[in-house]
């Protein structure tokens, strides 16, 4: 099958992919840490804030429907073109909707409307993979993947931290007008985007086939493995960060400003040097030593298990871990690129992605029951040890001559 990519100007190609990537993160920012807060103030229980973190599912299981993605559209002026267009209206469309539901009296609407907006955005996200893959020049997927991981920060940064503080300036329904019309933004330069290739799977790949055809590719079952075990202990210890700060009696805002705005910001300078780092290195090998310096970052988690809590020392760890993550994200999605086919690039790249995205919220969820039982200092003690190890056996299992 012969395909052919549009060529555009590097700043253009890039800068395009970056606002469809900070546009996804808007709604994951705001449903992880804004609508939590929002809603505990508005008196919701315990249980049905639980229910929020559900709204994750569709990027857990978004590979189920990424080969129709791959295989059919509608459009003749672009194969992913054409969906990412028909999701990121869609979404703006009905965050403008629920900026009029009162969700303390429609909790109920309020739910679908948010899952529904997360569907969206988990099939944005297949397209937009998608399109990176094929306009992205092999030489030029470190740097855009720094760029992609930097955006997505950015997203989550806008879509949690400071749309909390619109909320409380300005109230629900402004709030989300204002969500509404920066999910609108991306539309325009993604309209006059010309996708000259029909970046689309041929006849013969439709249905689940493309899996089959990844999982038979020499390496694709160990490389799932290793995304699975450098995805574990960090997510672990991550998922249980906030809430030892929380036990060390820091307040909302202190957490948010370190966590969410240093932190965040932290991980967008660690991605986009790791970019600019991938190409000097060599992706597995970049892989790797990232990943060592994520090992390594987690011991910061200790200082506050042991009691220390200091504003400064706190945002140097917290700085520190984001920054050694963005790096270590950035060498993994670059890889997930080179191990997806041209043909069935969203079914391929989704599928890694999914892999991490599961992994990352079990490993979250399994550490706050072994942080109950453990404690905090022997929770994040553990890991450290278990990072390093995963780490050993990733390069072990890559290329024996890392060891």
């Amino acid at each position: 099958m012969s395909i052919t990519f549009p060529q555009l100007k590097t700043i253009k190609k890039f800068g395009l992919l970056s606002s469809l990537y900070v546009s996804q993160f808007l709604p994951l920012g705001f449903f992880d840490q804004a609508l939590p807060v929002f809603m505990r103030e508005q008196g919701f229980s315990l249980e049905s804030i639980g229910f929020v973190y559900l709204l994750g599912l569709p990027w857990m299981i978004k590979f189920l429907w990424s080969p129709w993605i791959d295989r059919y559209s509608l459009s003749r002026r672009g194969h992913y073109r054409f969906w990412i267009l028909l999701a990121q209206s869609l979404s703006a469309c009905v965050v403008a909707g629920l900026a009029f539901v009162d969700i303390r009296q429609n909790f109920g609407i309020g739910l679908i409307g948010f899952a529904l907006v997360c569907f969206l955005a988990a099939t944005q996200d297949i397209a937009t993979d998608a399109l990176a893959v094929g306009s992205l020049h092999p030489k030029q997927r470190g740097f855009g993947n720094g760029i992609q991981n930097a955006s997505n920060y950015l997203g989550a940064i806008l879509g949690g931290g400071v749309l909390l503080i619109l909320i409380n300036q300005l109230g629900w329904t402004k709030s989300l007008l204002v969500l509404s019309i920066l999910l609108a933004l991306p539309l325009f330069p993604v309209f006059f985007y010309k996708e000259h290739a029909k970046l689309k799977a041929d006849d013969t790949t439709t249905g689940f086939r493309p899996f089959f055809h990844f999982f038979r590719r020499s390496g694709n079952r160990t490389w799932l493995l290793v995304v699975s075990l450098l995805s574990l202990s960090p997510s672990m210890a991550s998922g249980m960060f906030k809430p030892l700060l929380v036990d060390a009696g820091l307040s909302l805002q202190d957490i948010g400003l370190l966590s969410g705005i240093v932190g965040y910001s932290s991980g967008m300078v660690g991605a986009l040097l790791g970019g600019v780092l991938l190409h000097r290195l060599g992706h597995m090998r970049a892989l790797i030593i990232f990943s060592t310096i994520q090992a390594i970052s987690l011991i910061g988690f200790l200082i506050p298990a042991i009691g220390i809590v200091n504003l400064p020392v706190l945002y140097a760890v917290s700085s520190t871990f984001n920054f050694a993550s963005g790096m270590s994200a950035t060498a993994l999605f670059t890889i997930m690129m080179d191990r997806s086919d041209l043909s069935t690039a969203g079914s391929d790249y989704t599928l890694q992605s999914a892999m991490r995205t599961t992994v990352a919220l079990l490993a979250s969820a399994l550490g706050g029951f072994i942080a109950s039982a453990l404690g905090f200092l022997p929770f994040f003690a553990g890991c450290v040890i278990i990072s390093l190890i995963c780490v050993a056996a990733s390069a072990r299992l890559l290329n024996p001559k890392f060891l």
